[in-house]
């Protein structure tokens, strides 16, 4: 098959030059720019699943711990000493037990604990005792307990400590048995719910529970008691958002997004933080059809987009298995996928015009190019025609390109011309028309480069003016309603006089709020002028520091028998935040008092402290936290200053690494080993005179962990 070139273009030079500089431009960039797009767009879906895979590794985590501790909590309680003696040996089977004291003593333990239930069974399944619901009247305490549900016998059959709870899913009856005061929480009806598989249950009365189940031994080893203890999980609303606090702490989110946390039970929303309405949580709702096969009936995970409740998320869902491995519900958790649909929509927006913009100059100088071709091919036509029309007085003249154009329209001119003084004439003046044209060409290109340069470092200027007034008019007129605000408080409180200590507390939050948003007012200035402002980095005495906050924990201090011993021999000032160093000094102090219960030593040092490296001094103080405690195991001071990691039951394991964070963006560090002059652990807190940038390299190994205190 022969190709036919158009007759449009076969006719015209100029049709063909435009045709070939044009053409590419109007398919390679808009191919390239589909290329780009597509790219991008898979690279960001990319970004957002890897995002959501690690928000639910981190909740997968939290979950595993809460089956820990529940585990642990429960086998604390029976290898307690108390309940042992409550159940000496042949008290086992109840006849000479006393009830009020087994339940006080469960109810303790549970309050302590944080559990939901605790229930104690004998040897045989006969009930014991068990944890009492706040308010319980007489009446009710007086029914019988019931006997030992079905699900606990293969536990009294089987009398290994497990030191992890497990998951399960009971019957109302089961619940009853073990905590009747829960059953009021069970009950869930299922809300209709878009894109759900059809059919299924109008009601979820099944109960999903974390429940241990430990052996009471005596001396001898012998099991005489069964106890069993739990959280149960439907409607636990503080479980559910501590695990949304633990993966989206507050702006952690970015353009306004949110996360969200979820569990299942089959496919019914039990407890979750998704909103149904602004005031009504979507419990009772379920999950969408695909999702529900593609988790609960294929066991595999789901890490993409899906339709949650009213909204699409980027969701991530993991099968959660029983005891027996069989799937029993879900584990969510996802973040709103609309304000990053509307990033990436407007980034494409911006790369599409720029690549219309390098389009459409492309075109412009390609236009141009080709037009500096087919002129002098039409004017040499045009003269040859002038020629074969018989104006012998016709030339092609002097042509601007100096390509293998001019030179051929040159030589179509001295064909011309019969006259050779005439040529030479015209040869000397094309030589020096050459000449003076490329002269002017090189000045006119030496004054365009500087142009350039004077005309970019004005834009660069306009902008950084522009971003600074911006900046400090809006730190200005932040500051007009805040002196407002604190002009108002002030007057308040002289009106009111005596008649305002009602509502002191109150007055104060308002005054530290108010002090909160001038110092963001004094960043905002900061970064206006930052060579001229920098309101909220103060001089301080580390000694007065630490005795203001040793103020701040007297009561902790009066609750214990430690004793305060106090060697503060620094002299040198400190540069930091004040509100700053005394959060890093109350969370060292207090977890030296949480590190000695029976009561110890608490020692604080102060000393100056000077280095020289490269040539260079830096010169501050040092404070030192010991305390007369355990100390820190290797495996314990591995993992200190890690983010989550703690050794406490109620703590969430940010206060170290909140400190070592606020520290080192001063240029300090901070360190910690165990005590060489006996048992007990000793904290390092290095602080410089003049804050510099943090070296993190020197500070912090690979691994996020600071050196070691020396």
């Amino acid at each position: 098959m022969v190709l036919r070139t158009p007759r449009w273009l076969a006719s015209s030079v100029r049709n063909k030059l435009l045709a070939m500089a044009l053409l590419p431009l109007l398919l390679a960039l808009p191919l390239l720019l589909l290329a780009l797009g597509l790219w991008g767009h898979v690279a960001y879906d990319r970004l957002l699943i890897t995002k959501v895979r690690s928000d639910l590794a981190v909740a997968h985590g939290y979950f595993d711990q809460v089956l820990i501790e529940v585990g642990s909590g429960t086998l604390g309680v029976a290898q307690s000493r108390a309940l042992y003696v409550a159940l000496r040996p042949g008290q086992a089977a109840g006849a000479q037990a006393k009830p009020d004291e087994l339940t006080g003593q469960l109810e303790f333990a549970r309050q302590r604990l944080g559990l939901d239930f605790l229930a104690l069974y004998g040897p045989h399944g006969q009930p014991l005792a068990r944890t009492a619901p706040p308010g319980q009247g007489s009446a009710e305490a007086s029914v019988p307990m019931p006997g030992m549900p079905a699900v606990l016998h293969d536990a009294l059959q089987d009398d290994r400590e497990h030191p992890q709870a497990r998951l399960l899913l009971l019957d109302p009856q089961a619940l009853a048995a073990l905590a009747p005061h829960l059953l009021a929480r069970v009950r869930i009806p299922v809300v209709p719910t878009r894109n759900a598989a059809p059919g299924g249950p109008t009601t979820e009365e099944r109960a999903m529970v974390v429940l241990s189940t430990l052996p009471v031994r005596d001396e001898s080893g012998r099991a005489i008691a069964l106890l069993a203890g739990g959280l149960l999980l439907n409607q636990n609303l503080d479980f559910i958002d501590h695990i949304n606090r633990i993966v989206y702490p507050d702006g952690t989110l970015p353009f306004d997004s949110q996360g969200t946390a979820t569990l299942f039970l089959d496919d019914v929303r039990i407890t979750t933080n998704v909103r149904l309405f602004p005031d009504q949580r979507a419990i009772g709702t379920r999950v969408s059809q695909i999702v529900r096969d593609t988790v609960l009936g294929r066991g595999q995970t789901w890490l993409d987009r899906a339709f949650v409740v009213n909204d699409w998320y980027v969701s991530a869902y993991e099968p959660l298995l029983d005891a027996r491995g069989q799937r029993i519900g879900m584990l969510y958790v996802g973040y709103l996928e609309a304000p990053f649909r509307l990033l990436r929509y407007a980034m494409l927006g911006a790369i599409g015009l720029i690549f219309l913009g390098v389009m459409a100059l492309s075109a412009w100088f390609s236009v141009r190019w080709a037009r500096s071709i087919f002129r002098p091919v039409e004017q040499m036509n045009r003269t040859m025609q002038r020629v074969e029309e018989g104006d012998g007085q016709a030339r092609v003249g002097a042509l601007p390109a100096r390509d293998e154009l001019g030179a051929l329209a040159g030589h179509l001119d001295q064909l011309l011309d019969v006259i050779d003084d005439k040529t030479r004439a015209l040869q000397r003046w094309g030589e020096e028309l050459d000449g003076k044209v490329a002269e002017r060409t090189h000045e006119l290109e030496a004054s365009n480069a500087s142009l350039h340069l004077a005309q970019q470092q004005l834009v660069k200027s306009e902008k950084l003016a522009a971003i600074g007034q911006l900046t400090a008019s809006i730190a200005h007129e932040i500051n007009n309603p805040i002196a407002v605000m604190q002009g108002n408080l002030d007057l308040i409180r002289e009106t009111l006089g005596r008649q305002s200590q009602p509502v002191h507390s109150e007055l104060r939050l308002l005054d530290e709020q108010v002090e909160r948003m001038r110092l963001i007012v004094t960043q905002l200035l900061q970064y206006a002028r930052p060579t001229e402002y920098a309101g909220y980095v103060e001089s301080l005495d580390l000694n007065r520091t630490v005795e203001d906050c040793l103020v701040l924990v007297a009561h902790l201090l009066a609750q214990t028998r430690i004793e305060v011993q106090r060697d503060l021999q620094a002299s040198r000032p400190v540069g930091m935040n004040r509100q700053e160093l005394q959060q890093v000094i109350i969370n060292l102090l207090i977890n030296a008092i949480q590190a000695m219960p029976q009561g110890g030593v608490l020692r604080l040092e102060s000393r100056d402290w000077k280095v020289t490296a490269e040539g260079t001094a830096k010169v501050g103080t040092q404070l030192w936290v010991l305390d007369s405690g355990a100390g820190l195991t290797p495996e314990v001071q591995a993992s200190l200053f890690r983010p989550f990691f703690t050794t406490k039951n109620d703590g969430n394991g940010l206060g170290l690494w909140i400190s070592m964070g606020l520290v080192e963006r001063y240029g300090g560090s901070i360190g910690a080993d165990n005590r060489r002059d006996g048992p007990g652990a000793a904290f390092r807190v290095t602080l410089l005179t003049e804050p510099q940038a943090p070296e993190a390299a020197r500070q912090r190994t690979q691994d996020g962990r600071p050196g070691a205190a020396a």
